[in-house]
């Protein structure tokens, strides 16, 4: 684990003005809440201990058995939404050692600071959006109840939000302290799995003229439009498919699972499209044979309550025009 250590407000505000990283709210604030999403911040590449990662400054103890589940869905405010994230969940009670005067600030610092030196950014500092604490109040599955420990005193309390973006995966932390102690929850998203598997460029024409279209379980980045290069081979099919019958046209599609907002899953998925399609012009196809459209969590072909049924709506399609 990486330590948090003392840290005064003095070079705390020497630290951020040298830019170790943490971003101003308000300039997320200030930026179109539908089309931000943690692809738009900078990767850490920083180092990590064991999850949580975070150990807490001298004079600070943990109050409860943390609350930790290997995989839950649970909300975390951006500034302007709700946005659910899943994966792994710690939630813990923070309150002053023996002897030690609790004080929130410090707490906050620290935290601050051992972030910034992750390579983290935060997202939110205030009071959460009093619509937003009622959703919260109303998630599923009684998060509210099952982490309060880690979410704190939100309905009366400001909290901070911080992400630190990997490359494969995001670490969401919230911290809602006041005068006598402090919630600290902290998640992981779950590491993308890869679901995959090759169509060659034979299959793919039997399912066109079969049912007139073909799913691809093309791998990108966490929420993002960048393709993965473990699926490449599987452009490299449809772009020889087009080669082998010139006169052949596709409708590519994109769509996602029902994971997180519907205007930035629709986003989402229209971008991935456009990257396949971009994709397969690179390897020398005329763009005009192809079309690219993003339909977001809409027509699922399997249950979105299941991680193996997500895997599966997560995908793209390719559709035989006339």
């Amino acid at each position: 684990m990486i330590s948090l250590k003392k840290t005064t407000v003095a070079s705390l505000a020497l630290a951020i003005t040298l830019g170790l990283g943490i971003q101003a709210p308000s300039r997320v604030q200030a930026a179109d809440a539908k089309a931000f999403n943690t692809a738009s911040l900078p990767v850490s590449d920083a180092p990590l201990g064991a999850f949580p990662y975070i150990a807490l400054p001298t004079g600070y103890v943990i109050a409860n058995t943390p609350d930790v589940s290997d995989f839950d869905q649970v909300p975390f405010w951006t500034g302007d939404r709700l946005e659910a994230v899943e994966g792994k969940v710690w939630s813990a009670h923070i309150e002053a050692a023996q002897g030690k005067v609790f004080s929130d600030l410090e707490l906050q610092r620290n935290l601050e600071s051992v972030v910034a030196s992750l390579g983290g950014t935060k997202l939110f500092d205030g009071k959460i959006a009093q619509d937003a604490t009622q959703k919260i109040q109303e998630w599923p599955r009684d998060f509210a109840l099952k982490y309060n420990s880690g979410l704190g005193d939100i309905w009366n309390n400001a909290a901070q939000v911080f992400v630190i973006h990997r490359a494969d995966r995001d670490i969401w932390i919230h911290l809602c302290s006041y005068s006598f102690g402090g919630g600290l929850l902290i998640a992981e998203t779950k590491p993308l799995q890869i679901t995959a598997g090759l169509l060659p460029a034979s299959e793919l024409k039997a399912q066109l003229d079969k049912t007139g279209k073909v799913a691809l379980h093309v791998n990108f980045a966490t929420d993002q439009t960048r393709i993965l290069a473990d699926s490449q081979p599987q452009i490299e099919q449809v772009s020889q498919l087009l080669k082998q019958d010139a006169s052949l046209k596709l409708a590519v599609n994109g769509y996602t699972d029902r994971t997180g907002d519907p205007a930035h899953n629709k986003s989402l998925s229209y971008g991935r499209a456009k990257a396949v399609v971009a994709a397969i012009t690179a390897k020398g196809i005329d763009a005009a044979r192809l079309s690219a459209a993003g339909f977001g969590d809409a027509d699922p072909v399997a249950d979105n309550a299941t991680e193996a049924g997500k895997a599966q709506n997560r995908r793209v399609e390719l559709v035989k025009q006339d």
